[in-house]
């Protein structure tokens, strides 16, 4: 199979509808507000479940605004709103027309509009900078990430979803081969295409490199001085770099937790390649067995425990907390004064050293839990649960 088969054979062939958690609420605002936005990385599912959504109305219009004729079709946008004014209007790629949000907010402060906005876009809502000036108190955003395991845990094992990541295309391919080769190439185009629309004239091969780093840092505290020297580029270009991947929804930088704490910490963010598939597809790593042997393992599962609880507890902050002696918690989530602690381990038989029970001495977390690879859930004494990942995110939060 050659590569522009893999692009055109793939979703034909393994593609099949799969419901995605965010589905109720968009459909609830969707009929709350006049203007709903999914936003989320290239390919991750946002037209297939948009799609679904708007064929549940009577009457609706799909555009993709990266085709010339629907961009067209919105030549005089005003008037083609009205003309379809009691229709649930989807807009695809909506950032590729940023002076349309201008319009979609006079239409939808008339009264006599009474259709409904579904945009979809591949960048957050800080570089879609139009819609916070022009939209405010008329928009709900609603992030779409990779498939999370609630969403494919019915269909893919949970090894074959740590090696590949979320992303549909790759998590549901017939064989680790056709989804390396895929997420390869998801990479190349992401760097040579993607960038340059959403406005980004950045030199695909030093990012290529500055992304393969991170591979290697994935999980570990930044140290932007040393990123930098090993590409040849100043300290704020790395940190521009690191801050466009964070916003094309590629990387997350976890933030330490130092609120009202009187300790030394550490006050640099930890960096995560959101995706292990796309991880583990730059440190070519393209089989269970390798990763299970390779050094990247243990932070790897790190990482995909953090992105599926971050997003199952999207209302609350999430931090890391360390200090310069070494104390750490790998996850600390608040919501008000409510605190959760959460270390998460690749061993079925955790040991917890003594920083982690200094941690919590000072933290005070209203829940403690690890997350490890263990048989059942069971308490470690009265304050501390060990929890089974799929046991974990089936709580409810």
């Amino acid at each position: 199979m050659n590569l522009h088969d893999l692009f055109v054979y793939l979703p034909e062939k393994v593609m099949q509808y799969i419901e995605r958690l965010l589905s109720a609420q968009i459909r609830n605002s969707l009929d709350r507000n006049p203007v709903t936005a999914i936003i989320g990385a290239r390919q991750v599912g946002k037209s297939t479940l948009a799609k679904k959504i708007v064929e549940q109305y009577d009457k609706w219009l799909y555009l993709d605004l990266e085709k010339p004729s629907d961009r067209i079709l919105l030549t005089d946008a005003e008037s083609f709103f009205y003309l379809h004014k009691r229709k649930t209007i989807c807009m695809d790629e909506i950032q590729l027309s940023p002076d349309i949000f201008s319009i979609i907010r006079s239409v939808v402060d008339d009264s006599s509009f009474r259709g409904k906005f579904l945009v979809l876009g591949s960048a957050s809502p800080e570089l879609l900078k139009q819609t916070a000036q022009t939209l405010a108190g008329r928009i709900s955003y609603f992030e779409l990430t990779p498939f999370l395991w609630e969403e494919i845990s019915g269909l893919r094992t949970l090894q074959t979803y740590h090696l590949r990541g979320g992303f549909p295309i790759s998590i549901l391919a017939e064989t680790d081969e056709i989804a390396f080769e895929w997420l390869d190439n998801f990479i190349i185009t992401f760097l040579e295409r993607d960038l340059r629309t959403f406005g980004f004239n950045l030199p695909p091969d030093t990012l290529h490199r500055l992304w393969k780093m991170i591979a290697h840092v994935h999980g570990q505290i930044i140290n932007y001085s040393q990123l930098a020297n090993a590409l040849g580029v100043s300290q704020p270009t790395v940190r521009y770099y690191i801050d466009v991947l964070s916003k094309t929804f590629m990387l997350r930088t976890l933030q330490p937790y130092y609120a009202n704490v009187k300790k030394r910490l550490v006050k640099r963010p930890k960096i995560y390649i959101r995706d292990t598939g796309i991880l583990h597809a730059l440190s070519r790593i393209t089989t269970f067995d390798d990763l299970y042997a390779h050094p990247l393992y243990g932070v790897s599962w790190e990482g995909i425990v953090i992105e599926n609880i971050i997003q199952k507890y999207k209302q609350w902050e999430s931090f890391f907390y360390r200090t310069a002696s070494g104390d750490e918690i790998d996850l600390v989530l608040e919501k008000g004064r409510k605190k959760i602690a959460i270390e998460i381990k690749t061993s079925a038989s955790p040991k917890l050293t003594k920083g982690f029970w200094r941690a919590l001495e000072v933290l005070q977390p209203d829940e403690t839990y690890v997350i490890a690879p263990v048989r059942q859930t069971y308490p470690l004494n009265k304050d501390v649960w060990v929890y089974r990942f799929e046991d974990f995110l089936q709580r409810h939060t």
